[in-house]
């Protein structure tokens, strides 16, 4: 089986098929549904992009981060540095400046942990979100460049208005959804078109065999540093999104529990594809819920221990599904084609 197979970046058409009979399904949802679990819907649809800005190096570059959350949680900060307490500010301009001091972070973190290859990327990556959680977590004001920033300390900050986007009203619940949706399927559409281009066929080549890719006369440094830029501004996407949807951030957006919770979802959908990423957040939160959600065994509290199942459930999936649940329905899907037919 080639590498290209086992990542699954060619979909089959059945694949295909679930992918737009799942985009109907959430389209639809909102209708068929209380505004509670809409928004609930909706919190897994911004996972969903964040899972697929990790993809993009886990999956695709062969980068494995401990630390992407700090990207996640540095849009969600921006919105709140940005906004104000006595109404909403503009999406069309805030929006792209989280995008953008997100990649400012990512561009210069990236600097240095790329140059690390294996266990030390992945130390130094975890390395560098821990300084920034604790630089939130520690400091309620922080004076940068004769600026005074609210950060909030490990209180947190609200964001009381979402922000306004002129003539899409966000503060409608089915609006807001809608435009997560949007984000989730913009965001798709272009890392698949990413996953063909050149860049994207180097950042596969990384993942396959770096030393070749430079014998080659690639540049890797440059593309493994690109594509961190990249997934950090995506991160930061899904960070802004968090913060205009449950109006709350804080230091724990960008701490090491995020950072792992992402990698689960990434390794429970299937890596290397982007729906993978889509289906292992969904299913990543929807386990979450019904793990926390257990009865209690007499004096056992099953519910309260949800992250030993989720842990056996992430440990099967990799034993019996190594390529994840999408992967897993693949088999599935051309087994039952070849018995029909």
């Amino acid at each position: 089986m080639s590498a290209t197979q086992s990542h699954l970046e060619v979909l089959p058409r059945s694949l295909q098929v679930l992918l737009v009979l799942g985009l109907v399904a959430l389209a639809a949802f909102p209708f068929a549904s209380t505004d509670f679990y809409a928004s609930m819907v909706a919190r897994m649809m911004i996972l969903a992009i964040f899972a697929m800005s990790l993809d993009l190096l886990q999956g695709v570059t062969g980068l494995v981060s401990l630390g992407h959350a700090a990207f996640f949680g540095v849009g969600g900060y921006m919105l709140s540095l940005v906004s104000s307490d006595s109404g909403a500010v503009g999406l069309w301009w805030t929006l792209p400046v989280a995008l953008l001091v997100s990649a400012l972070f990512a561009l210069v973190i990236g600097f240095f942990v790329v140059r690390t290859r294996g266990i030390y990327f992945i130390m130094v990556t975890m390395a560098f979100a821990q300084m920034l959680f604790y630089l939130v977590f520690d400091n309620k004001d922080l004076e940068f460049f004769g600026l005074s920033l609210r950060l909030g300390g490990s209180d947190g900050m609200y964001i009381n208005f979402k922000p306004d986007a002129g003539l899409i009203d966000l503060e409608d619940k089915k609006v807001f959804y809608f435009f997560t949706l949007g984000c989730l399927v913009l965001v798709y559409a272009f890392l698949r078109r990413l996953l063909w281009s050149p860049f994207g066929r180097v950042l596969a080549g990384i993942r396959v065999n770096e030393h070749r890719m430079r014998a080659l006369g690639y540049g890797t440094f440059g593309y493994k540093l690109a594509a961190f830029t990249l997934a950090g501004a995506l991160a930061g996407l899904a960070g802004y999104l968090w913060g205009a949807q449950t109006g709350f951030v804080n230091p724990e957006l960008m701490g090491f529990h995020m950072s792992a919770h992402v990698i689960m979802m990434v390794i429970l959908g299937g890596m290397g594809n982007f729906a993978g990423a889509i289906v292992g957040a969904f299913a990543f939160e929807y386990l979450l819920h019904l793990f926390k959600d257990l009865p209690d065994i007499g004096e056992f509290r099953a519910g309260k221990h949800w992250q030993l199942w989720m842990g056996l459930f992430i440990v099967a999936v990799v034993a019996f599904a190594p390529r994840g649940l999408l992967g897993a329905a693949e088999r599935l899907l051309r087994r039952k084609g070849a018995g029909d037919a």
